[in-house]
């Protein structure tokens, strides 16, 4: 019994358990959600990879306090200090529109929902593959200059203000009159996200790739610059050749067929069916696991 009461006295001395209530609860559930959500964003825009290079940074400044060095950790201290409205300028655009967003967001269907049928869940239908391998090859056959982006998980709306505002829904026979000689939208790239065409004469940003052949022109370097700021898979239409390539994070494939297209859209499309029924208290989001094999 001495035993049993020296431990209760230690536990009481060096251990407090602090009050749960109902309101703590409601607290976690809360920061929870928000904390999702903002990771969320984070991975679908360009501050991803801005926060991939902090993390590296952070990792060097607590080497740095392990091993005392005065010096980095006094121009780290000095960069951190400004780091935060530098984040701010840069990241403006991307701020206001997650603002936008959450003012739209329909919070209480996306946590309680009733699914009682087969969900089939894909970035894209099979419909939109066929019509986009369609069209690319069509193009190509009358050495027509094309530069098709598709959007993945990274937002494009950046580049898609750049453009004209379209808004429909994918077929071949559209794809290859917007980039038709001597039309008011064949200049630029189109814009796809899911099914819909959202843009056309976009302005992309051009790559600064010096291992690019010289004999590759501004088309090409655009696909591949958007495609390494990005994790967008763009297709690109040779005028000269009437060859297809594909870029995706900065790597260009040239002269690709058909069959490797289409391959290559099947994996972005990354289409998953769910048959189970069952009440989700939450309903998660699911990203491409599955990334595009070179």
């Amino acid at each position: 019994m001495q035993v049993l009461l020296n431990i209760k006295i230690f536990l009481d001395k060096f251990i407090t358990i602090p009050k749960f209530t109902i309101t703590d609860a409601v607290e976690i559930l809360i920061i929870a959600f928000m904390i999702y959500e903002v990771l969320v964003w984070i991975k679908s825009t360009r501050a991803w990879m801005l926060l991939k290079g902090i993390l590296i940074l952070l990792v060097f400044v607590i080497v740095a306090t392990i091993f005392n060095l005065s010096t980095i950790l006094w121009i780290s201290n000095k960069i951190f200090s400004v780091g935060v409205i530098a984040l701010i300028v840069v990241f403006q655009p991307e701020f206001r529109k997650a603002l936008e967003q959450l003012a739209r967001k329909k919070i209480l269907k996306n946590v309680f929902n009733f699914d009682d049928s087969k969900n089939i869940k894909e970035r894209f239908s099979t419909r939109t593959v066929n019509e986009i391998v369609k069209a690319s090859f069509e193009l190509a056959k009358h050495k027509t200059g094309a530069l098709i982006v598709i959007e993945n998980e990274i937002s494009l709306s950046e580049y898609e203000r750049t453009g004209i505002n379209i808004d429909a829904e994918i077929s071949n026979q559209l794809l290859i009159n917007i980039f038709e000689h001597n039309t008011p939208l064949h200049d630029g790239a189109v814009i796809v996200r899911g099914d819909r065409i959202v843009s056309a004469t976009c302005y992309l940003p051009l790559s600064d790739n010096m291992q690019l052949s010289k004999e590759l022109g501004t088309r090409h370097r655009a696909g591949v610059g958007v495609s390494e700021v990005t994790d967008s898979l763009t297709i690109i239409v040779s005028e000269e050749t009437g060859k297809v390539s594909l870029a995706y994070r900065g790597n260009l494939d040239r002269n690709i067929d058909g069959d490797t297209l289409r391959e290559k859209l099947e994996k972005l499309q990354n289409r998953t069916i769910d048959n189970t029924k069952k009440f989700k208290i939450w309903k998660g989001r699911r990203h491409n696991e599955k990334g595009i094999d070179k």
